[in-house]
């Protein structure tokens, strides 16, 4: 089962997002704050991360530009999801590393298919 980490300082988007991802095969470990994430990657890399930007203390963006900064998470996919819907933030998104970008609210169906695309799962049609 790949694991994936979710970085999302709300426990109800943990507890939705967790339950979506079991159900479709994935392991799934949680981390609250930006901090936790790094620690967590550094410990166990996961398979793909799941991060949202718009946390306490240490934004979603700066999360990402620690992963692509340091050799050992460069290259782990990451998602970010986030209400943040603007065409600025999208492509402010991708141009610090993203690998997708999901907007809340989604469907399972594009939470799963944003998971198989990064893990290389999905040919990149629905």
């Amino acid at each position: 089962m790949p694991l994936i980490l979710v970085v999302d300082d709300n426990e109800d988007s943990t507890r939705i997002i967790e339950t979506v991802l079991q159900n479709s095969g994935y392991e799934v470990r949680v981390a609250r704050t930006g901090k936790d994430a790094l620690e967590a990657v550094s410990h166990a890399p996961p398979e793909a991360i799941l991060l949202d930007i718009m946390m306490p203390e240490m934004s979603g963006i700066e999360v990402l530009e620690r992963l692509r900064s340091a050799p050992s998470s460069a290259r782990i996919p990451v998602i970010l999801l986030t209400a943040k819907s603007q065409d600025e933030d999208v492509i402010s998104g991708y141009q610090y590393g993203a690998d997708y970008y999901i907007t809340k609210p989604f469907t399972p169906k594009q939470l799963i298919y944003g998971i198989r695309l990064v893990l290389g799962q999905e040919k990149g049609t629905p």
